[in-house]
């Protein structure tokens, strides 16, 4: 897919994240080549859904066939994506506010899943593991310096998971099993205007 289309891009975006699903078939298709069958089990949805979705995908050019394999006698369709998943902060602009608010909604749910089970378990456990909630005041400025912020620090975090594989990749096998496994954790940032205050009662 060329990215100089503007106008094109914008309508495969909007068609191809328009429903939650979708986002997340994208998501993991970025991540290995599979079927709609091994979608279906990875993401705990009906097969059905997931074919109509992959078929939305498919129109949108979000992904591609890569080959297929010959199961109980028909055809089984593997396919990789196309269009990275996670969008930049020219193309989430372009997005109607219904669709980012379709795909805010989806993010929130699974962030929401993933940090109750970790609560039950031990996921919060680590004494650098980190929760906080911070209300602030802020005038455009700062509320666009501290956007630029967030956006780094999502960066530094990518940075950081990058060198993580580098060093690993170095080592063989045996000595990559050997030293301290990799801590599979969660960065979920949320920044978002207040509702109006309530007003005291009189």
């Amino acid at each position: 897919m060329k990215l100089d289309d503007t106008a094109a891009i914008d309508q495969r975006l909007i068609k191809a994240l328009g429903h939650p699903l979708r986002e997340r078939l994208l998501h993991l298709l970025n991540e290995q080549v599979a079927s709609p069958n091994q979608m279906a089990k990875a993401l705990d949805e009906a097969l059905g859904s997931v074919a109509y979705h992959v078929q939305i995908l498919l129109e949108c050019e979000a992904i591609e066939l890569v080959r297929t394999k010959p199961v109980r006698g028909a055809l089984e369709h593997f396919y990789r994506a196309t269009m990275p998943a996670e969008l930049s902060g020219e193309h989430w602009a372009a997005l109607p506010p219904s669709v980012r608010r379709n795909l805010d909604a989806g993010n929130l749910d699974r962030i929401w899943t993933d940090v109750s089970a970790a609560a039950l378990s031990n996921g919060f456990d680590d004494e650098q593991s980190h929760i906080s909630w911070t209300e602030l005041d802020l005038d455009a400025q700062a509320y666009d310096a501290l956007a630029e912020e967030l956006i780094a620090l999502i960066d530094r975090a990518i940075e950081l998971q990058a060198e993580t594989i580098n060093r690993r990749a170095r080592l063989g096998d045996s000595e990559s099993k050997a030293v301290e496994a990799v801590r599979r954790t969660e960065l979920a940032i949320l920044h978002f205007e207040r509702p109006p205050a309530k007003r005291l009662p009189s």
